[in-house]
């Protein structure tokens, strides 16, 4: 196996990083603070917002994700009447299912941080003479993403590996590269390959959520 031929496959394979890439930033920055909206939802005095955003989370994390976009890609456009107005791009449709999908999971983690928090905490905000507004940003909040960061690096590193999930709506990513080269060839070196950038992608993102809870921590 020539380096030449691994140069060549691995142009391809860049480039469908890329998507893999731009996907995993959308789903990250979009999911993140909905699924704290979602949080707060749940725990909200109004019975009605409390029981939409139960009933979402529990439909988002308990059905595939896979099932999910297949849904938002095929399954929107067939609906009747409204069908041929939500006729979505198949990376869009993707990136929604992701979005949605994840929101859920980032709620349930934003809820147990919450929960996680010693109910003295309030009690000592009030003593201090802390409003509502300063309680929850200076004091709850913080300790909750503290307590909530193992979780989410663990779920933000799962999003990374189920972008490979596009392969399955035929986006063109890194796997779709890799298993093109495969068939193609008849190797499997660009399965290697592909999982050396999944690996590096990875453990950037580990090196990055191990830098924040150092800071965390030390706050």
């Amino acid at each position: 196996m020539s380096m030449d031929y691994i140069v060549q496959i691995s142009k391809p394979m860049l480039e469908g990083a890329q998507t893999t890439i731009l996907l995993f930033f959308i789903a990250i920055i979009a999911s993140i603070p909905l699924g704290f909206v979602f949080t707060l939802m749940v725990r909200s005095a109004i019975k009605p917002l409390a029981w939409l955003a139960n009933t979402y989370i529990y439909v988002f994390r308990g059905t595939p994700l896979l099932l999910q976009m297949l849904f938002f890609c095929f399954g929107l456009p067939v609906l009747p009447v409204i069908g041929e107005y939500l006729v979505l791009d198949r990376f869009v449709a993707a990136c929604l299912a992701f979005v949605l999908n994840y929101a859920a999971y980032f709620a349930e983690i934003f809820r147990g941080g919450l929960l996680a928090i010693d109910k003295g905490q309030y009690e000592a905000s009030k003593v201090l003479g802390l409003n509502k507004w300063q309680t929850t940003t200076k004091v709850i909040l913080p300790q909750m993403f503290r307590v909530a960061l193992p979780a989410v690096s663990n779920e933000s590193i799962t999003l990374v590996k189920d972008t490979a999930l596009l392969y399955a709506v035929a986006v063109p990513e890194l796997l779709h590269f890799a298993y093109t080269a495969v068939n193609r060839d008849f190797t499997i070196m660009p399965f290697f390959i592909a999982g050396v950038i999944y690996l590096l992608m990875t453990l950037v993102l580990t090196l990055f959520f191990k830098f924040l809870e150092r800071r965390f921590k030390y706050e």
